[in-house]
């Protein structure tokens, strides 16, 4: 290897670190204030969410509290179907479908 080579990668190595560190403290300086505003906006709305989803289920539960009568069954008209009914240990039947023969 060349004395010319050498010193080339002595002086070129931290040449390049030295403007990259200058770019990445220019870039932080500039742009983390606009990054940091663009993650606490959505942050603040995913919180947003969380609270109106935590809203829905409550305003649900009591909906279902006050369709409970007071024995505790769930009131529901006739047609309708209560899926609430059945105890959560028993499994849904299975429907099987005859077909007629294509002959």
């Amino acid at each position: 290897m060349s004395n010319a080579f050498s010193a080339l990668i002595w002086w070129v190595v931290p040449a390049i670190g030295l403007i990259g560190a200058l770019g990445y403290v220019t870039w932080v300086s500039k742009f983390e204030g606009k990054y940091q505003q663009e993650t606490q906006r959505s942050v603040g709305q995913f919180q947003r969410f969380q609270d109106s989803l935590r809203d829905s289920q409550a305003r649900d539960e009591a909906a279902d509290d006050e369709a409970e009568g007071a024995d505790g069954e769930t009131s529901v008209t006739p047609g309708e179907i209560n899926l609430n009914s059945a105890p959560p240990t028993q499994k849904p039947s299975r429907i099987s479908v005859i077909r007629p023969d294509a002959n």
